[in-house]
């Protein structure tokens, strides 16, 4: 039995049909009903039509409202099949969220139920609550952050090594993974709530876009590219392919199912004012390494293809970041050439 709640005897529950339940059952009936109708008059009074006589003018006229009259309500019950379903699909998710919330164990640290955090959310007032301006700035560094840990750890797995994953010239973070976890966050947001099919989907299509659209973004700016697909089945352009965009789908489920609540859980400790002080400048620092960073790369790309300093800004980017400092930074990155258009 999971703790805070009460064993529940089904069979003891009383049964009686719900008013959405009666009128799926009226719906049925009516339909029955009109189609008994429709054969004793319309359907008979069409069938004794002949060539000669052709459909008479009343009968069409009639008929025609008949069918209008059906096509509305049948549009009417396929948005009420849609919407119920839609229901069924998150009431069985947020069961699920609060079972899997409460069922802890001392080796099984579970994260919270979307539907609580929303409702703490409400309840403080929280400067960051739903999925404003605070929310997605903290996504977007603490996604920063945590990408680079993440695919630190799984380089050493797989390749028994550390090597650097970084896309910023200070510190651990890369961009990518913050833009990535604040798409996601912003676009599966409404879904936090429902199955989970609905994240794997979504964060498949989110993900593969963002990354394609980064992988082209580099190529064209700078010439170069972090990482390379051509050798992968199913690939598009060798910027995505379908295994990593399969990826992409179990990470929307793993991030708006787990992680999101985990991390604004923390976020729900922050007083509000000072928390937005530390959101803005979090994002201060964030802004200017993004921009020091692709002046830097901008630069190494110069150097790569035989360019001397003109200014003293590039004199100083030369100094500050020789090639040796970025070829540490960004371990995989490669320069071609540059490129106009896709597949040139």
């Amino acid at each position: 039995m999971l703790p805070f709640t009460q064993a529940v005897d089904i069979d003891t529950v009383d049964t009686a049909p719900t008013p959405l339940e009666s009128a799926g059952t009226d719906a049925l009936t009516l339909a029955k009903e009109q189609e008994a109708q429709m054969e004793a008059t319309t359907f008979l009074e069409l069938a004794r039509c002949t060539e000669a006589t052709g459909i008479p003018v009343d009968l069409r006229h009639r008929t025609e409202r008949e069918l209008n009259a059906l096509r509305r309500a049948a549009d009417s019950m396929d948005a009420a099949q849609k919407k119920t379903a839609q229901l069924a699909d998150e009431l069985q998710a947020r069961m699920n969220d609060v079972d899997k919330a409460v069922n802890r164990k001392w080796y099984k640290a579970n994260p919270p139920a979307n539907g609580s955090i929303d409702l703490h959310e409400k309840e403080k007032d929280f400067f960051a609550r739903g999925m404003n301006g605070y929310k997605i700035a903290l996504v977007l560094f603490i996604g920063s952050f945590v990408g680079v840990v993440i695919e630190l750890i799984w380089c050493l797995i797989r390749n028994g090594y550390l090597e650097s994953r970084s896309g910023l010239v200070w510190g651990p973070f890369n961009a990518l993974y913050g833009i990535g976890a604040a798409a996601l966050s912003l676009l599966l947001y409404r879904f936090r709530n429902r199955g989970k099919w609905l994240s794997f989907l979504g964060g498949m299509a989110i993900g593969s876009v963002v990354e394609y659209l980064c992988s082209w973004g580099q190529e064209m700016v700078f010439g170069s590219r972090s990482w390379d697909y051509s050798d992968m089945p199913f690939n598009v352009n060798g910027r995505i392919c379908l295994l990593y965009s399969v990826f992409w789908g179990f990470l929307g489920v793993l991030w708006i199912k787990d992680l999101y609540p985990r991390m604004v859980k923390w976020l729900l400790k922050l007083p509000n004012r000072s928390g937005k002080i530390l959101t803005w400048v979090l994002m201060i620092f964030l802004g200017l390494n993004c921009i020091v960073s692709t002046a830097a790369v901008y630069r190494w790309s110069e150097r790569v293809n035989g360019q001397m300093a003109e200014h003293a800004i590039e004199a100083f980017l030369d100094e500050r970041f020789p090639n040796e400092r970025m070829e540490a930074v960004y371990a995989n990155m490669t320069f071609g050439e540059p490129v106009t258009a896709e597949g040139e």
